[in-house]
């Protein structure tokens, strides 16, 4: 590879890994985002609860007293690196630079999918938490533990919109085998037909694979993890959004492509999330 790399080349794989990372992000699109942030930290702000009083004739109004809590997000510097030596490429041709671009993206999106995972299996940590953290556990992923999950969300007050559920794939296929959930008798989509549920009981399901940066906690284990979520209770600061870098390390005679993220991710409301446990080996 000529190490005049023209800015040409530099620009197309660019937006090939932008257009790749988008096609595997999971987690992004369901929580709520803040991006451009300046700066190491970023506060997102819950507001309380309100109670309307009664107005009495002449008498001055109440305040109500809002409570304004701030919960602070701590945005981490992360890298994808990856060396690409002269000797071995004669030219920049599709084929590299697509497969590179591929990999650089699956993995800045783990990281980014990680990032939020941490912060939801950290919910005691949620500053200013207006609630409990409930917790849902017992052998495997039910129809039962889902209706419970959806009980708390309805008793917060939660919105149906945006509720959604990241799970892994024992106890997608434990639900599998529940006939509530895929007999034409009890709902309208036959999930046994696509082998799939994207969508019950109100929920969007978010199926994590296995991951070498963690994923869910305790995949494959009697104590697995799933959690049911609200896009409004997570959220994802980002100081840098995925971006690529091509330079030319004269003393490596290589080129060095790589990926870049500084983000944060922190539990909004404790309110909104709840951990489902479930036994993996069942």
């Amino acid at each position: 590879m000529s190490k005049f790399l023209s800015s040409v080349a530099s620009i197309e794989f660019d937006s090939m890994v932008k257009h790749a990372y988008q096609g595997v992000g999971k987690m992004r699109s369901s929580v709520t985002q803040r991006s451009g942030v300046v700066g190491d930290t970023y506060k997102w702000r819950l507001m309380g609860r309100g109670l309307a009083n009664q107005k009495a004739s002449q008498a001055d109004v109440t305040p109500m007293d809002v409570s304004h809590n701030l919960i602070t997000t701590l945005l981490e510097n992360w890298n994808a690196p990856e060396y690409t030596d002269i000797f071995d490429q004669a030219e920049v041709n599709f084929d590299e630079k697509s497969e590179l671009a591929k990999t650089i993206a699956m993995a800045m999106g783990r990281r980014e999918d990680q990032l939020i995972f941490n912060a939801m299996g950290n919910i005691e940590a949620a500053a200013g938490a207006q609630h409990s953290p409930v917790a849902v556990g017992g052998v495997g992923m039910t129809v039962e533990k889902i209706r419970i999950a959806g009980a708390a969300f309805d008793g917060v007050g939660m919105s149906n919109e945006g509720r959604c559920i990241a799970w892994n794939k024992t106890q997608k296929q434990q639900l599998l085998d529940s006939t509530l959930a895929t007999s034409g008798d009890f709902v309208s989509v036959q999930s046994l037909v696509s082998g799939q549920i994207d969508h019950f009981y109100g929920f969007s399901f978010k199926l994590i694979d296995d991951r070498i940066e963690g994923g869910l906690p305790g995949g494959g284990t009697a104590d697995a993890t799933a959690y049911a979520y609200h896009t409004d209770a997570v959220g994802l600061a980002t100081g840098i959004d995925v971006k690529t870098e091509i330079n030319y390390i004269a003393q490596k005679t290589s080129w060095l492509c790589n990926g870049l993220l500084k983000a944060g991710s922190s539990v909004r409301d404790a309110g909104g999330v709840i951990e489902i446990h479930s036994d993996d080996t069942a």
